[in-house]
């Protein structure tokens, strides 16, 4: 029993592997995930829709002939250019490059929260191979628990209930082994799929849970929360309406047409020069429509704004004190209880070789022990959870900031 001591400590201190790193993983995933090659597209696409709304009208040639006889036919060759006017143009191109500008910023927004996802995936599969290791010491030591009440059982020193429990506490642990066993599966299949491969190309990690990220300041989070994606887009947006609405104020501005040409009177046999122009007038539809739902559209991105900035504020202030919360209890775990469980289950193991304490008494030791680790883990994972939040929801990699 005495020679499980040092290999169920290692077991209990966070591993380190010289595999994939949290910054390699998240580099694979700015490079293969899905929703960010489409992200890249939209903005090409917007790019291209710029490019277009600085196109100006093409000219129009128009034939026209009159009388279907050679000796008195006329013929008319013209050429039409619509020239826009009220500035359609320019509100065109506006409302186009705050279109591509968004675009812009959401693939920004896209890359942190692939980075906040990856994050979060990382320290999951982290902590549950180390919920595996947890897990597999505890077989072992309840299988060399086991064969020890059989061969006191077998020297008439204990009760055959003493067995029962021992084997009783052995088959809960293996079925806690395959639960963490399975867990570790899935996640290590949820940091493949962000690069859009399969468990399989994630053989190891190198890092872990113990070295958590540290919150940042007030200062930081005011100036970050100021320039998050989400009220980026938001601000963005009011400017693509106004765009769009001095667009619909400029419709009612009618566009001049102008046509020059030649008319062919084959019967005189002269040609003539032909000018002339045409002007919409605005009698009946002058956009009072199309404008007043651009002004109540611009309306409506101001309230946006406003509604992201509060929901913004309530999940960063959220996603800060879970952070906190995670950090203080993994702490106080770690520094406070854990030792303290540590020396329990050491004297109690000591103490059932010398036959000072029953063996139930090294089973809730061990599985106090066991248990405060897991919570210590699990604590340790909210925090790391907490912080790529943060990424996501302030589009910076704050957990560049550990203690």
């Amino acid at each position: 029993m005495r020679s499980l001591l040092p290999a169920l400590l290692l077991a209990l201190a966070p591993g380190v592997c010289d595999a994939l790193t949290l910054a390699e993983a998240q580099a694979l995933a700015l490079t293969h995930n899905p929703d960010l090659a489409h992200a890249r597209l939209e903005l090409q696409a917007l790019q291209g829709a710029e490019l277009q709304a600085g196109a100006r009208p093409n000219p129009e040639l128009g034939v026209l002939l009159e009388d279907t006889r050679a000796a008195t036919r006329t013929s008319t060759v013209q050429l039409s250019q619509a020239i826009e006017l009220g500035g359609k143009r320019t509100a065109r191109q506006a409302a186009a490059a705050q279109a591509r500008e968004q675009a812009a910023v959401m693939l920004l927004a896209k890359q942190a929260e692939v980075r906040a996802a990856v994050a979060a995936a990382f320290f999951e599969l982290l902590g549950a191979e180390a919920q595996a290791r947890l897990a597999t010491s505890s077989v072992e030591l309840a299988g060399s628990a086991t064969n020890a009440a059989d061969k006191r059982l077998q020297a008439g020193k204990v009760p055959p209930l003493e067995l029962a429990k021992a084997r009783v506490a052995e088959a809960q642990a293996r079925a806690e082994l395959a639960q963490a066993q399975s867990e570790a599966l899935q996640a290590r299949a949820r940091l493949a799929a962000l690069w859009a491969q399969g468990p399989q190309a994630v053989t190891a990690l190198e890092g872990g849970t113990g070295a958590l990220p540290a919150p940042p300041t007030e200062a930081q989070l005011a100036a970050w929360t100021a320039d998050a994606p989400a009220l980026r887009l938001a601000q963005l947006d009011i400017t693509r309406r106004q765009a769009l609405t001095e667009g619909e104020r400029a419709k009612r501005v009618p566009d001049l047409t102008f046509t020059v040409g030649a008319k062919r009177d084959a019967e005189l046999g002269r040609t003539q020069a032909v000018i002339g122009f045409s002007l919409p007038l605005p009698v009946s539809d002058r956009n009072q429509g199309g404008l007043l739902e651009a002004l109540r559209r611009e309306d409506q991105a101001r309230e946006a704004l406003t509604a992201a900035t509060l929901k913004l504020q309530a999940d960063v202030a959220a996603a800060t004190e879970r952070l906190r919360a995670s950090r203080e209890q993994a702490r106080l775990l770690a520094d406070d209880a854990l030792p303290v469980a540590q020396t329990a289950f050491d004297t109690a193991l000591k103490g059932y070789e010398l036959g000072k304490f029953a063996f139930l008494d090294v089973l809730d030791a061990q599985r106090s022990l066991f248990q405060l680790r897991r919570q210590q883990l699990q604590a340790s994972a909210d925090a790391h959870r907490a912080a790529a939040e943060l990424d996501r929801l302030l589009g910076r990699n704050t957990q560049d900031q550990k203690d």
